[in-house]
């Protein structure tokens, strides 16, 4: 249970385990139930989760109403239970479904052969007596009806006592009618005293119910493969952790471990916890994380996620984070609170769910009084087949399944594939999107400056003179030095010590490296020293670098104009082909940031990039999503940084970059876990895809009843038949699903 600040009403939020949920207009009539309580402001039903999602104001209802008003519907309701409990009891709901099959099956087995043996086609097909004698049957069909077959019962009362009806009312009618006229039947036969050659119909309502139960045991199974989205990422973790306490090495359990713990890892090894290097050099394996399969080399001051590999060296790492607020325990916290969603388009399944039933039953009504006074008059078995079918066949099953079962898929898949949907809401409208709006730094750029150009003037050597500069700027904090320094060190270079060093606010540096008198900076320290530009060949090379976007400094040695040093903040390698793989799929691309309009042109060319909104203030950032709103663009945004948080709020659909910080991703409704841009098309074809499986899932349901209640109604499809077309028609919309787990990325 988390807590949450919704409006101005402080709320609580809470997920029930649901059980008893047959179809759709179980869902929805649950969801009606718990909106209509006061206090509560926003309850969602997934019935492929067979959860609830309730926002409620505490003082005005609990928990403990909830789960009241819940089973006054007629169902069973239980706070969230553990994953692994679930399981368990997912595992024995499997075994349930199967024991009862297998009795149905046995018993409803002989009376499907009894049935063969009245087709004149099949005459050679041998019945034995016995399996034609009423008695024999009515014995065999009352168990699989009244046992096997209660759960039907139970649910169409307690949904006609709530006033409204689902999947269990169509089934209970169906297979009560075939029953009761069968059981009728051998009575009147009795009565009369023959007792062979009756028509009875005791094979459809049992063979209907094992149908009915096979389906149901598939669905199960398809469901819980849906979820193995969350399965893989828990197996992810690693169990145990190799802890230095007190001098000790200890092997706990991953649960043990505790924030500032000292762990080792060693090659070959799963990081246990979040945490920061602070001994040994190794590469680790982040593909679970990232996507990526190149291992990342790590080295002390650098930090580390749990459940990644530790490839080779032995690495001592401090716990930052552990238990439920490491990344991976973020990551499946996100992918369930997804999958537990409920999509915009499922609104459409939920509306025909709520009217579905009622005008089933008024079709079947129909039918049977127009086949037994027109089609066949006083043929009452026959219009009672004929009912009975368009009854089975038009189950609502396939149309609640539809959409959440896919929500569930494609969440899932994109996990795995680095790419976080926070709700089914953001997995639906990322597909509609019509412009990127990139943030430049950290997200189009690694966000990280780094040396680029040494370009010396003639007469001087570059390695020597960098040696020089990358002393002087040793000494200072600024991230540019810093870029110099570690440029340097790059291309092998000890460094001296300055003898003397000034930092010049707005200008650059002085120092004294080796003896020499250096000055590195502007143009304008360069004449406030005296030191003659024009003409210089570094003048010349500064102009052009800064066109190219990159931050120019000159270099005076003892008076002498000697050099000019570029840094930049680069290019991400990836940027430009993210860039063309969004402009492919139709997408308006434009790069946002505060640098000047010189700089963030050059860098939105090298990236493809040809609309710019550049010298941007942090606090402008989100007026200028507005007002691309106001043009009538759904705009994603998407950045890394806390300036970028106001900008990801406020767009359609805000993407942060999951190397960025904590508040961006917050303020996100979709973290993009690897830095590379690529991401971005990726989750518009995931996006893309899932709502296309959606589509396919709805249009089949809808069109599967469409055609398939017209044929029973004309009396082309016997009622065992339409049973077997109901249960496979939910079967066939959550493999359907499931083929989303098995997407790759081009």
């Amino acid at each position: 249970m988390s807590t949450t600040s919704t409006k101005a009403v402080q709320a609580e939020e809470t997920t029930l385990d649901i059980t008893g949920m047959t179809c759709a207009a179980c869902a929805t009539r649950i969801e009606k139930g718990l909106n209509k309580l006061e206090g509560v402001s926003l309850a969602s039903v997934n019935l492929a989760m067979e959860s609830a999602h309730v926002a409620y104001v505490p003082g005005k209802v609990t928990v403990e109403d909830l789960i009241r008003k819940v089973e006054q519907l007629g169902y069973k309701a239980e706070l969230k239970q553990a994953r692994s409990s679930r399981a368990e009891a997912r595992r024995e709901e499997i075994r349930k479904h199967t024991w009862k099959l297998v009795a149905s099956a046995v018993l409803s087995f002989p009376l499907l052969w009894a049935m063969v043996g009245h087709f004149s086609f099949t005459s050679w097909i041998w019945v034995p007596e016995l399996f034609m004698n009423p008695w024999f049957q009515l014995v065999l069909a009352t168990p699989v009806q009244f046992l096997i077959g209660w759960p039907f019962y139970t649910g169409a009362y307690k949904a006609l006592r709530n006033g409204s009806a689902n999947m269990d009312v169509l089934v209970a009618l169906g297979t009560s009618a075939a029953y009761f006229y069968s059981l009728y039947l051998t009575l009147d036969a009795y009565k009369a005293g023959h007792m062979h050659g009756v028509d009875l119909y005791f094979e459809t309502s049992s063979v209907l119910i094992t149908l009915l139960l096979l389906g149901k045991l598939f669905e199960t199974l398809a469901k819980g493969r849906s979820s193995e989205a969350i399965k893989t990422l828990m197996g992810l973790a690693a169990k145990t952790a190799l802890v230095e306490r007190d001098g000790q090495e200890l092997q706990v359990r991953v649960e043990d471990v505790r924030v500032g713990d000292l762990v080792i890892v060693k090659p070959g090894e799963k990081i246990p916890v979040d945490g920061e290097v602070v001994e040994g050099d190794s590469s680790v394996d982040e593909a679970m994380l990232t996507g990526e399969s190149i291992p990342v080399s790590k080295s002390a001051g650098d930090p580390v996620i749990g459940a990644t590999l530790n490839k080779y060296g032995v690495l001592k790492i401090r716990a930052t984070k552990v238990g439920q607020e490491t990344a991976l325990a973020q990551i499946i916290k996100v992918v369930e609170e997804a999958q537990g969603s409920k999509a915009p388009i499922q609104r459409v399944a939920d509306k025909i769910s709520g009217i579905f039933v009622p005008i089933v039953v008024g079709i079947a009504l129909v039918t049977f009084l127009v086949w037994y006074f027109f089609v066949e008059a006083g043929n009452f078995s026959g219009a009672l087949e004929k009912a009975i079918a368009v009854l089975v066949i038009a189950c609502p099953c396939a149309l609640g399944l539809a959409t959440p079962t896919s929500i569930m898929a494609g969440s899932g898949r994109s996990a795995e594939l680095g790419i976080l949907f926070k709700g089914g809401e953001h997995l639906e409208a990322t597909h509609r999107i019509q412009t990127i709006v990139l943030d430049k730094t950290g997200t189009i750029t690694k966000g990280k400056p780094e040396l680029t150009d040494v370009l010396v003037e003639q007469g001087w050597d570059e390695s020597e003179l960098l040696t020089w500069v990358a002393a002087a700027e040793r000494n200072s904090e600024h991230p540019l030095a810093e870029a110099i320094v570690a440029g340097a060190r790059e291309r092998g270079l000890e460094l001296p010590n300055a003898e003397r060093f000034e930092a010049i606010p707005g200008y650059g540096v002085q120092a004294v490296v080796q003896g020499r008198e250096l000055l590195i900076g502007t143009r304008k320290l360069m004449a406030r020293s005296g030191i003659a530009l024009a003409g210089a060949l570094a003048e010349a090379d500064m102009e052009l670098l800064e066109q190219q976007g990159k931050t120019a400094m000159l270099v005076a040695v003892d008076g002498r104009l000697a050099a000019v040093v570029a840094v930049a903040d680069t290019l991400k390698e990836t940027s430009r082909q993210a860039v063309s793989r969004l402009r492919e799929l139709g997408l308006e691309v434009v790069m946002m940031t505060g640098d000047n309009e010189r700089t963030a042109r050059a860098i939105a060319a090298q990236a493809g990039i040809d609309k710019v909104l550049a010298e941007v203030l942090p606090e402008g950032k989100a007026n200028e999503v507005r007002r691309l709103q106001g043009e009538g663009k759904l705009v994603a945004m998407v950045g890394d940084g806390i300036n970028d948080a106001p900008a990801l709020a406020t767009a359609d659909i805000g993407m942060a970059i999951g190397t960025g910080t904590d508040v961006a991703m917050e303020a996100a409704d979709v973290t993009l876990m690897r830095g590379d841009l690529n991401s971005i098309p990726d989750a518009i074809f995931m996006s893309r895809k899932t709502m296309t499986n959606i589509k396919q899932n709805l249009f089949w349901a809808l069109a599967y009843n469409m055609i398939g209640i017209p044929i029973a109604a004309i009396g082309l499809l016997a009622p065992w038949l339409a049973g077997a077309a109901m249960a496979l028609s939910s079967v066939s919309v959550v493999l359907n699903a499931l083929r989303l787990q098995r997407i790759k990325l081009g």
